[in-house]
């Protein structure tokens, strides 16, 4: 008896251990075998982010195993990203990986002493770069902030009504502005995005959801308007609207 119960614990060791031996095989096929290395990752709901940007962030390279690449851990990269409100991360056989995301919302752009940063609508600093780059967002002049970086929250008072004012747009009218030229403190000035720029004058930084509505109203007339128009002012309870000569 002894000797079958031994042989019986031997087979079973042995089916055990070429359970194993498989296992380890199939799980080996899957993690190195190339058909299942990463050659595609792919983006949803990416607007301001580039590619490159999101493989930096994630710690992602293109050629490693797809199963070796941790999908949680990735994800948490992504999301301690200030650029990036939420984000989802999962693999898709046999080589992608597909990485949705939700962006926060940079409203306007801003002159540092050392380049140019991306402000959200509570003033909070997004993205830091050297050179101006081409982005759907108004570019604020006449302000020059210093030192500060991503993550920091600027404390111009004019600045941040500027973006206030700015959080009202819809997102079509926000792409029609190029430029939020700040005058004097209690004055400012806005121009259109179009190839002959219109100059809105807003005004003091006051009845904004108002101005905000008129704003949009008026740039979404603009490109059916049969007149060219100079400037429109905003000043006043009723705008007034000045033609070219």
């Amino acid at each position: 008896m002894a000797v079958i119960r031994r042989r019986r614990n031997l087979g079973c060791f042995l089916k055990g251990l070429t359970f194993l031996v498989v296992s380890a095989a199939v799980l080996a096929v899957f993690v190195y075998v190339p058909i299942f290395t990463l050659k595609e990752v792919k983006l949803d709901g990416v607007k301001y982010l580039t590619q490159e940007d999101i493989l930096k962030i994630g710690d992602i390279y293109i050629g490693e195993p797809l199963f070796q690449l941790e999908t949680d851990v990735v994800q948490s990269r992504l999301a301690n990203d200030l650029r990036i409100e939420e984000v989802t991360v999962r693999r898709k056989l046999p080589h992608t990986l597909e990485v949705k995301i939700k962006e926060r919302r940079p409203l306007a752009m801003i002159q540092c002493n050392y380049g140019y940063l991306n402000l959200d609508s509570n003033g909070i600093v997004l993205d830091s770069y050297k050179d101006l780059k081409t982005m759907q967002i108004p570019m604020i002049t006449g302000a020059i902030v210093r030192d500060l970086y991503i993550g920091d929250e600027i404390d111009d008072e004019t600045v941040k009504k500027i973006l206030a004012f700015l959080q009202l747009l819809n997102e079509d009218t926000l792409n029609r502005l190029s430029e939020v030229a700040v005058v004097e403190s209690d004055y400012i000035v806005m121009y259109s995005a179009t190839e002959k720029p219109v100059q809105i004058r807003l005004g003091k930084l006051e009845r904004l959801k108002e101005k905000a509505r008129l704003t949009e109203d008026f740039l979404r007339d603009l490109d059916t308007n049969p007149h060219e128009v100079e400037y429109v002012d905003f000043n006043y309870t009723s705008p007034f609207i000045k033609l070219a000569d």
